[in-house]
Parts: C-alpha cells; sequence; structure tokens
C-alpha cells in the first residue's frame, strides 16, 4: 500500500477541518475525491504535502511504509510524493529550468543518488516539455511568470515529468483549463502516472477530467471525512444528483 490515512484530523488556524478522514490508496491506483466547496480537499492535500499552517491534531498517514507527517515537505518530496496546485505560483527571478535541476537534484542526493549533469538534464527537461507542448524557451523563463492558465498547468505536469513520483496528489489539475488543455493535461497524467508502482490522487469538482484520468475508486469528501466510495460511476451519479443527495 502506497499511501494509508487513518482518522486523519486537522485544523487550519484553530477551526477544525479534517475530521476522522481516512483513506488507502495501493500501488497502480488512481483515486478521485470529490466534494462541495468548504469539504476540505485542499486541506487534505496540503496536510498531505506538509504546508506550514495546516496542523494536524489526530489520526495518522503511512507513504511507502514511512511514517509521512514525522516527514518535513522536502522529506516528502523526496520520498516520492508529488504535490500539484490548484493555483500554481509563480516565481519571479527563477528560471524553470533552473528551479527544476534544483529540485530534481536536491531529492537525488537525499535519495543517496548522483545529480543529473547539465546535459543529462536538459536532454529530460527537452522530452518532457515537447511531450506537453512547451517550448524550451518557456522553460527557461521565470516559473509561471506571464503563463497562461494552461500553461501554468502544463508546466506543473513538465515538473512532475521530471521529479517522476510515486504518488502524485493533484489538486483541481483541471481548473481554469478549456477542452484542448485538459485533454493535454490528461494524457500528460496518464503518461507519467499510469505505470506500475504509481498512483494519483485526484481532487477534483469535476466529471469531465474523469473522462480522460479514469479512476479506478471515486470517494464523496463532506464535512471533513469521506462519506461514501465507489467505482467511476459515482462520479456520474454525482453529475446527475449532485452532492447532497448522493452524500446522504
Amino acid at each position: 500500500m502506497i499511501l494509508k490515512i487513518e482518522n486523519l484530523n486537522a485544523e487550519v488556524d484553530g477551526k477544525p477541518i479534517l475530521k476522522g478522514l481516512s483513506l488507502s490508496i495501493n500501488a497502480g491506483e488512481v483515486h478521485a475525491i470529490m466534494g462541495p466547496n468548504g469539504a476540505g480537499k485542499s486541506t487534505l492535500s496540503y496536510v498531505l504535502g506538509g504546508r506550514p499552517g495546516y496542523e494536524v491534531t489526530g489520526g495518522s498517514a503511512t507513504f511507502d511504509g514511512q511514517d509521512l507527517l514525522a516527514l518535513d515537505p522536502h522529506e516528502r518530496a523526496a520520498a516520492g510524493l508529488f504535490l500539484g496546485f490548484q493555483y500554481p505560483v509563480e516565481i519571479p527571478g527563477v528560471s524553470n529550468v533552473q528551479f527544476l535541476r534544483e529540485a530534481l537534484n536536491a531529492q537525488r542526493k537525499l535519495r543517496g543518488e548522483e545529480p543529473l549533469s547539465g546535459g543529462d538534464f536538459l536532454r529530460l527537461a527537452r522530452g518532457q516539455a515537447d511531450a506537453l507542448g512547451l517550448s524550451m524557451d518557456m522553460l527557461k523563463r521565470p516559473v509561471n511568470v506571464g503563463f497562461s492558465g494552461g500553461e501554468k498547468k502544463r508546466n506543473e505536469m513538465v515538473q512532475m515529468g521530471i521529479i517522476d513520483p510515486k504518488l502524485a496528489i493533484l489538486d483541481e489539475t483541471d481548473s481554469g483549463l478549456d477542452i484542448d488543455a485538459l485533454r493535454v493535461v490528461s494524457e500528460g497524467i496518464n503518461r507519467i502516472m499510469r505505470k506500475p508502482g504509481k498512483s494519483v490522487l485526484l481532487i477534483t469538482h469535476y466529471q469531465r477530467l474523469l473522462d480522460y484520468v479514469k479512476p479506478d475508486f471515486v470517494h464523496v469528501l463532506a464535512a471533513g471525512r469521506i462519506v461514501k466510495s465507489g467505482g467511476p460511476e459515482l462520479a456520474l451519479e454525482l453529475e446527475r444528483e449532485g452532492y447532497a443527495q448522493v452524500a446522504a
């Protein structure tokens, strides 16, 4: 099992958000979490990623046999966890290429691996960028600065391809994407993560992403916990009936 969450409780600024959430993900599986606004979906992703300000008050989370909550954010990344953001941040003055090379080699160092040379890294980056329709000129620009919403999400998929994680937690990756960009980003997710030993946790409001990245399991998150789970048909039921009826 790559991720096991048991009775997880977490709060932000003293306000309880996650209230006894449990979830298990095996290697090779794609899970989707859907739910109304304010249910705790993004909070779950931030807690797993180790974002400051999100305090765990109970429960546990084990990632690939390790106590995830005992690891610093950079240690979680080096262990193979990748967090994709609903709104990827801009980093003025820092080129994509430099940022990604430093991030990758920092993770390799923590794992006891040799750093990639400049030439090897550029070949890796070029291959990932070509597959996502981004030019190397864009990768030389500051991180996400001046990028459209679709370009930011494609750039994030390039980052994921270079980092090559074991588990990708993608928080509303489909947000703000038009039909063509959604298809390209979804193809990137499938190409990078649909492999033995890798898993994906998709957080989304809409069925349309799941038409491309087909989940093995769909979960409804409401009031800080998983209230219903099922197969891909559950997402279609949510589209028809809404959260209130399905989660009742």
